[in-house]
């Protein structure tokens, strides 16, 4: 069985997303500058299926990202739509266009029954009978290999809460929000232990990886 771990953008002062989030702006207010770093990669450009974008070790990192995880966690909000979004009758097909950048079984978190999402090679499957049911199908489909959890904050917390995740591997921007969504909120009495692991260094972004512990 794989490792759990979760990956995600946050800023200096621990914010995974900004104010003011609404439909139109689902990273909050200065949010997308978070994933400045990685929207310039070349591997991230080709899973967008686009050209070009710089190399270097973002790159190979992110390369080594990509091919590592063998199905994805996320949270409804980070498949849409949040509050106050497209309507959830099951026809709106999430923030990810055709021909999303997993290119394998997502579970998403969620409260509403809907039947599974096929969108080139992604499946998005709603789970809405808990975070241990999410993790034991992702498990199943994933093999020997890791389960990712992609986001957003809550979805990371749950799994923190209930002692599951096995690693944390944080991408540091040089950025301050000031306030919107912090990574570390609402864990209600848990107390993870985190050993540094790795700490890669760059102009654009400091990725520090973490072995939790409980």
């Amino acid at each position: 069985m794989g490792k759990l771990y979760a990956e995600i953008s946050v800023s200096l002062d621990g914010y995974v997303a900004g104010p003011d989030i609404s439909p139109d702006n689902p990273l909050g207010e200065g949010g997308e500058r978070l994933h400045d770093w990685v929207t310039a990669l070349a591997s991230w450009k080709e899973s967008h299926g686009k050209s070009g974008g710089s190399t270097g070790p973002d790159d190979e990192l992110m390369k080594q990202s990509i091919a590592r995880g063998g199905a994805v966690i996320m949270g409804k909000n980070m498949f849409g739509p949040g509050q106050g979004g497209p309507s959830d009758d099951g026809s709106w097909q999430g923030w990810w266009g055709d021909d999303p950048p997993f290119h394998q079984q997502v579970f998403v978190l969620t409260h509403t029954k809907r039947e599974p999402l096929q969108l080139s090679d992604t499946t998005f499957t709603f789970v809405n009978d808990g975070p241990e049911s999410a993790l034991e199908q992702a498990r199943d489909a994933a093999g020997d290999d890791d389960v990712q959890i992609a986001g957003g904050a809550s979805a990371i917390q749950q799994y923190l809460r209930g002692g599951q995740l096995d690693e944390l591997f944080l991408h540091v921007a040089p950025i301050l929000l000031g306030g919107g969504v912090r990574l570390f909120d609402n864990l209600e009495g848990a107390d993870p232990k985190l050993e540094p692991v790795e700490v890669i260094e760059s102009p654009a972004v400091t990725h520090l990886r973490y072995r939790v512990s409980r």
